[in-house]
């Protein structure tokens, strides 16, 4: 449903009604996720791997300049393989995560991953106490 929403409101912005003809001014691309919500972490390893690989995939053809994402598993297999282009030198994407406005107490997965492996450049949080609570992160208040 997200894909065909998207393909909608990008028509409705360049003025044409036909979502079949923004093939020729946008591309949407589906992301593998990691892990589903309530996968058992034993399960997901094997879904993971998929993920990874078609992160790697999508990051040769695309080379994007700036990644930035706001979770959930479909955002982490891509950040590592950009943070690994970037290691390795071969290609270097700025990771910004922007954690979600619902996320009040503590990082999600995907944030806490990121934040502890100092994967994303800067992870942005809605909430004062939590940037208290991970000084490593940035408050930018209400983005909604």
């Amino acid at each position: 449903m997200s894909l065909q929403k998207a393909q909608v409101l990008e028509a409705s912005m360049v003025g044409q009604a036909d979502p079949d003809k923004l093939k020729v001014t946008v591309q949407f691309m589906q992301i593998y996720r990691s892990r589903e919500v309530g996968q058992s972490y034993l399960t997901s390893v094997g879904t993971i791997l998929i993920a990874l690989l078609h992160a790697l995939l999508l990051m040769i053809k695309i080379r994007p300049q700036v990644i930035l994402c706001n979770g959930p598993g479909t955002c982490f297999p891509l950040c590592v393989i950009a943070f690994l282009f970037k290691v390795l030198g071969i290609r270097w994407s700025s990771i910004f995560y922007v954690e979600s406005i619902a996320r009040v107490k503590r990082l999600s997965l995907s944030g806490l991953l990121l934040y502890k492996l100092h994967i994303a450049d800067l992870i942005f949080v809605q909430w004062p106490h939590l940037q208290k609570k991970y000084p490593q992160t940035l408050y930018v208040g209400c983005l909604m």
